[in-house]
């Protein structure tokens, strides 16, 4: 079926169009432009979204992920959520029927892409069931959810703060989205809504599971993927990022993500 585009009514990685036949997994890809919001939306079947180029942020009640292409975010069935595409990007939407959910992740997650799994999502998400016979397809299900099983969780989640609109966390952590690179520290936070440092830091950690310090820096190092895969020079995404130098920038990458933001670029 190949990529369909917005225009085309893919965005929202639409699956009312597709005859399933009943198969435990099927798919729909489409293609996203720089800037494209696809609206809190939600699926009655589990959900493997896979972006193969670009880099796809997945936003939702339990947490924000930023998805490169070399993993995918797993949602179980009926989660609310909302895509970001901070670059232009392909993406490949998978569904998996609720019965075999319970063989794949209890937990939302981003999941590492094999080159196995990458081939079987590209080839469910761009089959043609009234073209490709249904059982070769089945199979191709099976080998997915045999793989997907068996892939690590990787350390891609930004857990949102929890409780209604009113929880002042909520409005720290939506300014530190907007502006990653935000030098104010937890004090200063603290003075700004009004309460002590050591409530501040309470209530943090109540809300998002993580201290703010951690938390600051998951945000940054999963927003700098996005600069380093428009191209930008390290040392302009250390900064951008709230780093004061090329070398703590890299040290705290490689911490997190197991490889320094030179590999990671290179292999994009």
């Amino acid at each position: 079926m190949g990529f369909s585009s917005p225009e085309d009514g893919g965005h929202a990685l639409d699956l009312s169009t597709k005859d399933t036949c009943g198969l435990p997994v099927f798919g729909v890809a489409v293609r996203y432009p720089a800037g494209h919001i696809v609206p809190l939306h939600k699926h009655a079947y589990g959900h493997l979204i896979y972006a193969n180029h670009g880099l796809l942020r997945v936003e939702a009640e339990s947490g924000q992920w930023l998805v490169p292409p070399t993993a995918a975010v797993w949602l179980r069935s009926g989660v609310a959520h909302r895509l970001v595409a901070p670059v232009a990007l392909q993406a490949c939407g998978l569904f998996v029927r609720e019965d075999v959910c319970p063989r794949l992740p209890e937990r939302d997650c981003v999941v590492h892409v094999s080159g196995l799994l990458r081939e079987l999502i590209m080839a469910l998400a761009q089959a043609d069931h009234q073209i490709i016979p249904s059982k070769r397809i089945h199979l191709l299900g099976e080998l997915l959810v045999e793989e997907l099983h068996t892939q690590p969780a990787l350390p891609l989640h930004l857990p949102w703060p929890t409780g209604d609109a009113g929880n002042p966390v909520q409005h720290v952590c939506q300014a530190l989205l907007d502006n990653p690179g935000d030098s104010a520290t937890a004090v200063e936070w603290a003075n700004r809504l009004a309460m002590g440092d050591k409530t501040f830091h309470r209530r943090f950690l109540q809300s998002t599971g993580m201290t703010f310090g951690k938390w600051r820096q998951q945000l940054r190092l999963m927003s700098s993927l996005t600069l380093l895969m428009q191209g930008i020079p390290i040392t302009q995404v250390a900064l951008a990022s709230g780093y004061d130098s090329h070398s703590a920038y890299s040290t705290a990458f490689s911490k997190q993500f197991g490889r320094p933001p030179s590999v990671f670029a290179a292999n994009l």
